[in-house]
């Protein structure tokens, strides 16, 4: 209220002076644009005035003949008259031998009261000057216009004619409207000697009030000023000024009444008055609530708390601050209770995240977030790199035992556990993540820029040591690349993993550092054993699941002993896997329902050993299989089909027919026929084929052989041999050993 009444002093005595000189700034401002039209007028009517065309031939001419200077005359008018925005009209007035105007047009002037104000305008004494007096039409003598005139021709002797303006009276109105600018109040015109020109309700009539205001003015006989005049019980703020005129000097007046100016102040002050006397009151009624109800938020705290459990006696004896600090005391003791559960869950905890960050389930967090979770679980996290190990066990299948299936969590467990200790002893933060497979990882926290490769070299040669010596395992390490910031460690974890794929497929100690390699060694095209592949498909058809395992065994070691990694006996693996199971379909049989919708492929890539995954062929693979067969099949068709792919792989060389296979085991031809189809899932001249392509292929490999030796190696004509090659291979022979040998 106190700022209220301020503002409305303010308003009412010095802000008023203040905004009175505001005030007057702002007219003097939109008078000078006034001035600046009426001085365009002026200069654009003196231009027009010497243009060569108004020249003293225009007198002797005759219009009614030389039309076509009656029309540039006119033209010439109507651009002139839009050259300015105050004109209205734009004349002519010749005095020849029979006077005329153009108005704009050609006009014989036969008035005679007309003619001789035109005549007596000629005699004025000043050449440029501003009239009052111009009748605007001979018919209408009442109305007088505001006329700009300007002889001809432009200099003082004898003229002959004149240039008139006739001022816009509504445009010019609208213009001494600016000088009243908030639309109350009056602007007025007027020539030194007092005559009124122009008034902003557009009438040169003097009303009471312009009356009043035209005396005041010039008794103060200045050229500009301001004051404060009333009038009719109200004040108003008047500025005045001159304008510079040609022949003359314009009085312009401008009055507006005082409460215009003032009147945003005095209604904000009274505003504010107002909502200040209604906060008021709110005030003293939320005051009185308050008082009323002081003593129920300490009520409320009291039941929240539980004290009445505490309350011995009335209540109105007991004090409740005491309760309230009792039962303070007992939530502090509850809370430091869970905190020191939380302090023990927090390893797992910890775990927890760090198994979430590295497997990319918190890829959704940013940077920011990371690094405050990290500080939360006690992590030194600023300015520090982050480098990730991955840890695999290897020879769990050579223990016998000493551990059994299933214990390969328990064994993770315990290599977590010399892990974590380890690392602890030569690292300031580290910690291990147990994936319960035997593998793990380990996340290490070391300051930028300093040298770690032979700190993590030495523990990765302590954790072989150590963890070969107490569970009898050998140890692959891999030593990522350092992270900058948390959100790359998935990454970087996700490279070291990879990295392990590419170490000896053997049970011993390895090291990867990705950090000092440059690339992973290019890896050399894989040789497989094609061969054993289809005694291995053979005999798994036939039923032999000894010798197919067998046979399985030598070409994992085939692979191995070509010095192939960890990927490359895994894609290996792979294939003949997806070759079992072509066959297997070719068979008739549907492998989902031998192997119950079971997904081979991936539990064949989680095998990290030789002597599992030789197991698991033997036992996951080629038995079920077998069993089928044996179910679906005759022992005595298979025997037969047996012997007479024995007999074909043997005598495929020479010319050999389905009729003479059949007599060979036995039986008829097309039993034979059936009984090959229903056991090896193709007919018997596709297998001859098959069977004699991939000899010639390899004969074409490894050996130096003619094409046409070659085809007679395999039982075929020269000639029969290349469009058969080809048909099944895509390419001719000669171009299938050059890409062989590229």
């Amino acid at each position: 209220m106190i700022v209220g009444f301020i503002i409305y002093w303010m308003g009412g005595e010095r802000l008023e002076n203040e905004m009175l000189q505001l005030h007057q700034n702002q007219i003097a401002q939109r008078a000078a644009n006034i001035d600046d039209q009426f001085s365009y007028l002026e200069n654009s009517l003196a231009h027009w005035a010497f243009d060569p065309k108004f020249n003293s031939s225009l007198k002797d001419v005759n219009f009614f003949k030389d039309f076509e200077i009656a029309r540039d005359v006119t033209k010439t008018l109507g651009i002139m008259q839009g050259s300015s925005p105050l004109a209205k009209q734009v004349e002519l007035f010749l005095n020849g031998t029979e006077p005329i105007r153009f108005y704009p047009e050609y006009d014989v002037i036969s008035d005679r009261e007309f003619m001789d104000s035109y005549i007596e305008m000629l005699s004025h004494g000043k050449l440029v000057f501003w009239s009052s007096n111009m009748p605007s039409d001979a018919n209408v003598t009442s109305e007088k216009q505001l006329t700009l005139v300007h002889k001809l021709p432009g200099v003082n002797f004898e003229p002959f004619g004149a240039l008139m303006v006739r001022v816009n009276k509504d445009k010019a109105s609208d213009l001494l409207k600016t000088l009243t600018p908030y639309n109350v109040g009056e602007t007025l015109l007027m020539q030194s000697d007092g005559s009124i020109l122009l008034s902003s309700a557009g009438s040169p009539q003097p009303s009471g009030f312009n009356e009043a205001l035209r005396n005041e003015v010039l008794q103060r006989n200045l050229r500009s000023g301001s004051f404060l005049y009333d009038w009719n019980k109200a004040t108003y703020t008047v500025s005045y000024g001159t304008f510079s005129r040609v022949g003359s000097d314009w009085f312009y007046v401008s009055a507006s009444p005082i409460s215009a100016i003032t009147k945003p102040v005095v209604f904000i002050s009274k505003l504010i008055i107002s909502v200040s006397c209604t906060a008021l009151l709110l005030a003293v009624l939320l005051s009185w609530l308050a008082s009323q109800q002081i003593y129920s938020p300490i009520d409320r705290l009291v039941r929240m708390l539980g004290a009445n459990k505490l309350f011995v006696g009335h209540p109105g004896e007991q004090d409740e601050f005491k309760m309230i600090e009792k039962e303070w005391l007992h939530l502090s003791r509850e809370s430091t209770t869970l905190q020191n559960k939380l302090e023990q869950q927090l390893p797992h905890i910890k775990e927890g995240f760090l198994l979430q960050l590295v497997q990319g389930f918190l890829y959704a967090y940013s940077e920011e977030d990371l690094l405050k979770r990290m500080r939360n679980f006690d992590w030194e996290v600023d300015g520090r790199q982050f480098v990730m190990m991955h840890i695999q066990l290897t020879g769990f299948e050579n223990l016998e035992g000493r551990f059994s299936q299933g214990d390969e969590g328990l064994v993770t467990f315990a290599a977590a556990n010399i892990i974590e200790e380890l690392a602890a002893g030569r690292l300031e933060q580290a910690n291990a993540i147990n994936f319960h497979d035997l593998s793990m990882g380990l996340l290490v926290l070391l300051p930028e820029e300093e040298p770690y490769a032979e700190k993590l070299h030495a523990l990765s040669e302590e954790l072989m040591h150590t963890i070969n010596h107490i569970l009898k395992l050998r140890v692959s390490i891999a030593i990522g690349k350092p992270a900058s910031s948390i959100s790359q460690i998935p990454f970087r974890y996700e490279e070291a993993m990879q990295a392990l794929s590419y170490r000896n497929f053997e049970n011993e100690n390895q090291m990867i550092d990705l950090e000092t390699m440059e690339t992973i060694e290019e890896i050399k095209e894989l040789w497989y054993p094609f061969v054993l592949e289809r005694e291995i498909i053979q005999l798994i058809r036939t039923g032999q699941e000894q010798e197919a395992g067998y046979r399985i065994e030598l070409f994992l070691q085939e692979l191995k002993e070509r010095g192939a990694k960890e990927i490359d006996i895994q894609q290996g693996m792979l294939q003949l896997l997806g070759t079992i199971l072509h066959a297997i379909r070719h068979s008739g049989m549907d492998p989902n329902r031998v192997y119950k919708s079971a997904n081979l492929y991936e539990q064949l890539t989680s095998f990290r050993e030789p002597l599992k995954m030789l197991n698991w062929f033997k036992g996951k693979v080629i038995g079920p299989f077998v069993k089928e067969l044996e179910a679906r099949s005759d022992g005595q068709v298979k025997k037969a089909v047996e012997s007479a792919m024995i007999y074909l792989q043997n005598q495929y060389m020479n010319e050999i027919s389905l009729e003479s296979c059949a007599n060979h085991t036995g039986m008829n031809a097309v039993s034979l026929s059936k009984a090959f189809k229903q056991v090896n899932g193709k007919n018997f001249i596709d297998y001859l084929t098959e069977l004699r392509m991939d000899k010639a292929k390899e004969l074409l490999r490894d050996t130096e052989l003619k094409i046409n030796d070659v085809a007679v190696h395999v039982g075929y004509q020269h000639s029969y041999f290349n469009r058969i090659f080809k048909k099944h291979e895509g390419v001719t022979p000669s171009l299938y050993r050059e890409q062989s040998r590229h």
